[in-house]
């Protein structure tokens, strides 16, 4: 689950280059640089680096919304999140 914080450019889908730099939106069948900020922790990789975790879809509603791939990820540092009892008594 995550949500579009903004949408950076659209892209020609033939040759790659951007067309409009921050466009106020989108339609059906366009190609778009996007931001995108996950509601929970997620594992994904940039898809030059690991093709597998590097593809993502969006969906609502149970309809298909946006597919694509990460271009780039921003790595927080782990913590802060819950410490497991197994956790606890390791340490």
């Amino acid at each position: 689950a995550g949500n579009f914080t903004g949408l950076l450019s659209k892209v020609d889908r033939r040759s790659g280059k951007a067309l409009d730099e921050a466009p106020k939106f989108v339609k059906s069948g366009d190609s778009c640089v996007a931001r995108l900020a996950p509601q929970k922790p997620m594992c994904v990789e940039a898809f030059s680096d690991y093709a597998p975790l590097g593809r993502f879809a969006v969906r609502d509603m149970r309809q298909t919304v946006a597919v694509g791939v990460i271009k780039t990820s921003e790595k927080k540092e782990a913590g802060g999140g819950k410490v497991t009892k197994a956790a606890q008594k390791k340490k």
